[in-house]
């Protein structure tokens, strides 16, 4: 007999099957790219990618920020798959005008603030809806996004791809034990997703944010998908059929989320 957890892993990847082909269905609708730069602090050049898609009207505002990687092509891919659903993206490279090489350890807190500055140049595009944006953040990133969920009132949803949601310069045993103390003043609807085989230290950390946030009474989704790995967006080497169907499922969850929490996309 089946036990209830292979049972429910099951039907979640019957599901995955059903949405990889209805992402597959919709299509996508052609965009304006563009590369732009902005100036932080320190009058340090923050290169970005700017995409939106062609035609009249405004749409959503959406801020996609990389992750301890980096920003490369495969990350853009996947920033422009999230516009092509009808948003308006900014995905700034806040590592290369500080030459922060790729995957650091360290944090440099500057860079919350390179990111932040993105959020107004976002809202500066004459095609971006006015109201609330939304911020999407990769690994690292959803930290980046995290904060700025808590510190600007702009900012109506926070999607979390595998995120670290503690600061990385925190000593070890916060990083093992403890979120970051800002769940504490988290209101914005959150989506936050990871693959059941991420490193098990990082998927523990997701789960007990969303179970804080439910307790404080926060909009959370909270999606762990089967057979999946870190980076199951973008990843190259090693990849499964868990990898393939997140990637599809968690842009199409994105996009509701988005689309929901924002007023609506396409």
């Amino acid at each position: 007999m089946l036990r209830q957890p292979v049972i429910r892993q099951l039907a979640l990847t019957v599901l995955l099957l059903i949405a990889h082909a209805d992402a597959a269905a919709q299509a996508p609708v052609r965009l304006d790219v563009r590369s732009v730069e902005y100036k932080s602090v320190d009058e340090v050049e923050v290169p970005a990618i700017l995409a939106m898609p062609r035609g009249p009207g405004r749409h959503p505002g959406v801020l996609v920020v990389h992750g301890r990687s980096g920003w490369h092509d495969r990350l853009k891919a996947e920033a422009l798959r999230l516009a092509e659903r009808g948003f308006v993206v900014l995905a700034p490279d806040y590592h290369t005008g500080r030459f922060i090489p790729e995957n650091p350890v360290a944090h440099d807190p500057r860079t919350e603030i390179d990111v932040e500055r993105g959020l107004e140049v976002l809202k500066s595009v004459d095609r971006v809806r006015p109201g609330r944006v939304g911020v999407v953040g990769i690994s690292r990133g959803g930290y980046h996004a995290a904060l700025l969920g808590v510190r600007r009132a702009e900012v109506g949803a926070v999607v979390g791809y595998y995120p670290h949601l503690q600061n990385p310069n925190a000593p070890e045993p916060d990083q093992v034990y403890r979120y970051m103390p800002e769940v504490e003043q988290w209101r914005v609807p959150a989506l936050l997703m990871v693959g059941d085989r991420d490193h098990q230290l990082r998927r523990e950390l997701v789960e007990r944010v969303a179970a804080r946030l439910r307790q404080r009474g926060v909009d959370v989704e909270l999606v762990v998908y089967p057979g999946a790995q870190r980076a199951f967006d973008f990843r190259r080497a090693g990849r499964t059929l868990g990898d393939d169907l997140a990637r599809d499922d968690a842009l199409m969850r994105t996009a509701r989320f988005l689309a929901r929490a924002l007023g609506g996309a396409r």
